[in-house]
């Protein structure tokens, strides 16, 4: 269903109040002076230029650019003054796991909160202008974020409504349910992803969690929220890939989530995103032996080059055929141009829960290279032309004995996005130093197979779970590494000013020297850093801000299990009992 407020997406901002009163959506206009009149009124309409060319003061899009680089280019904070940075202010947030990305334009912040909020503030001091609570029962916690085009900012929500808001009043433009094919009877779906706006199209992607039929990718019209495209991750019987399901009816095929959000390659007009493996694995656990058909179970596990406007997909590269581990080459799609085999190549690199990177020529799906950041057992080989991987045979689930795998089954990298500079060709990412004793049991958890897992340091442990690994892109080689007692609990953040930022377990968060990996500032709050850490900058000063205590379940999970594995004698992270809040740090 599709409805329109009786207010025009472009308007004249007349007194707050008076705008909140004649729209019927549930905003609230607590900044009633004039300074906040003008920060909105002076809000500058971002058209397709400005996202492909950010200003360094803005955070535009999920992950900053549309390369998924979650990199700025502002150095107002280098590393000759991180030492000096501390809390400017911050914004009490709503209970609940979530893993937000706060959005910057033109001095007005933007933030998903938990409970279907969402909250526009003046980005200098946090002064709340406007907030939208979207009607629905469905908890609208772990999302990654929103999008910004226009006049408009868009927020999806896990009840599958997609709602546009005029930026200036938060009054609805339009509201859109995304239809679903099959209303499940267990699992749910959901809008976890942030949209991403690309040749005039409101591109989203949906999650389904042991749904028939699995997931999809969505193309929106901006102006009406009409859909205009639908592209199925779980590849249909009759369709292409429809053979690699092991002859499967569609109602027996599930997977395919997108969590992410998509990168975009404006010349070659094409976004790319990755889609989920399925949790319903024993039936494809073994080839069925019959010519022309396959357990390989496209489009899960791959890197989909699709045309935004139409959705027609161009090409698709599948990094891990029939995945009984739910290994997840569903992460950030990240984009630049690299010197590889003597030529330039445009390329897209991304890695799953091994940190196994492969390497992709952007135009053509090509397999160029691969990088393995050691932390996995699984693989034992990687065909230098093809990118076929060759499983471990103690890898693959059978009743005989249990076996140590590497990593745990939370990932040696799981959401937490790394960062990359493209001007440095540095790749850096947050890692999770763990393993596994796992087999088949009668009544195992994991998975359809019935996989039992239990967490295990690695067989050369030191009681070190956490990494920060630098990998240089032009050389495919690691570089320096930063060690650490607990796993990470952010993404990354890259900055001109040769600075990474990022948050721990131990409810720290850091600045590291961007070339050595050296601690250069840290702070401990009173909760886990919990959301996409992002910087902006607002007359002329820069700040960086992250979200604390609405950690995820993922987040949950590893911390109780790297309380239990580190022990009483050696346990030095703090309680996380504070409250949530957006908190905003900036050199003072």
């Amino acid at each position: 269903m599709i409805r329109r407020d009786t207010m025009p997406p472009r308007i004249s901002l007349p007194p707050i109040v008076n705008t909140l009163l004649a729209s019927s959506v549930l905003s609230t206009g607590l900044a009633q002076d004039q300074e906040a009149e003008d920060l909105l009124l002076n809000y500058q309409r971002i058209d397709e230029a400005m996202m492909h060319a950010p200003p360094a003061e803005d955070w535009l899009m999920w992950r900053s650019h549309y390369d998924l680089s979650g990199h700025s280019e502002l150095d107002l904070i280098d590393i000759g003054n991180v030492s000096d940075l501390r809390q400017v202010w911050s914004v009490p947030l709503s209970e609940g796991g979530n893993m937000t990305t706060p959005l910057v334009h033109d001095g007005v912040m933007f933030i998903a909160d938990t409970n279907n909020i969402l909250l526009a503030l003046d980005a200098h001091d946090g002064k709340e202008l406007w907030r939208y609570e979207h009607e629905s029962e469905v908890f609208d916690g772990r999302r990654q974020g929103i999008a910004l085009f226009g006049d408009m900012v868009f927020v999806p929500h896990n009840d599958l409504d997609i709602v546009a808001l005029n930026v200036r009043s938060g009054s609805v433009v339009w509201e859109t349910s995304i239809t679903t094919p099959v209303e499940p009877m267990q699992g749910y779906y959901g809008l976890r992803g942030a949209p991403m706006v690309a040749d005039d199209m409101l591109i989203q992607g949906v999650t389904a969690t042991m749904v028939p039929e699995g997931g999809f990718i969505v193309g929106l019209d901006l102006e009406t929220g009409a859909e205009q495209w639908r592209f199925h991750t779980v590849a249909r019987p009759s369709g292409l890939g429809g053979e690699t399901w092991n002859n499967l009816p569609l109602e027996a095929r599930s997977g395919g989530s997108v969590w992410n959000s998509g990168s975009y390659d404006a010349d070659l007009g094409l976004v790319y995103f990755g889609a989920a493996p399925t949790y319903d694995t024993g039936p494809l656990l073994a080839d069925l032996g019959i010519k022309g058909v396959t357990n390989d179970a496209l489009f899960t596990n791959s890197t989909m080059a699709l045309r935004p406007r139409t959705g027609e997909l161009v090409w698709h590269f599948q990094h891990m055929p029939n995945d009984q581990l739910d290994l997840d080459w569903v992460y950030e799609r990240q984009l630049d141009e690299l010197e590889i085999q003597g030529r330039s190549r445009k390329v897209v690199f991304t890695a799953g829960k091994m940190a196994l990177y492969d390497v992709i020529d952007a135009e053509t799906g090509e397999y160029l290279e691969s990088i393995d950041l050691g932390l996995q057992n699984i693989v034992s080989r990687v065909d230098s032309e093809t990118g076929a991987k060759s499983i471990n045979p103690d890898s693959i689930p059978n009743k005989e004995a249990n076996h140590l795998l590497c990593p745990y089954f939370l990932g040696g990298r799981n959401w937490q996005a790394g960062a990359y500079n493209p001007n440095t060709k540095m790749l850096y990412l947050p890692a999770l130093e763990m393993c596994m004793m796992a087999g088949l049991m009668a009544d195992g958890r994991l998975l359809s197979t019935g996989i039992e897992a239990t967490p295990t340091p690695r067989a050369d442990s030191d009681g070190k779970f956490g990494r920060l690994q630098a990998i240089n892109m032009e050389t495919m080689k690691m570089t320096w590494r930063h060690r650490e007692s607990t796993p990470p609990s952010t993404p990354l953040l890259s900055t001109a000013g040769g600075l990474i930022f990022g948050g721990n377990l131990d409810n720290s968060f850091k600045a590291f020297d961007a070339q050595s990996g050296e601690v250069l500032w840290k702070t401990t709050m009173d909760h886990l850093p919990s959301s996409f850490p992002i910087t902006y900058a607002v007359n002329g000063k820069q700040y960086v801000a992250v979200v604390k205590g609405q950690p995820s379940t993922w987040t949950w999970s590893l911390y109780g299990i790297t309380q239990e594995l580190l022990g009483p004698e050696t346990r030095s992270t703090p309680t996380p009992n504070g409250k949530p809040e957006l908190v905003v740090f900036a050199v003072e």
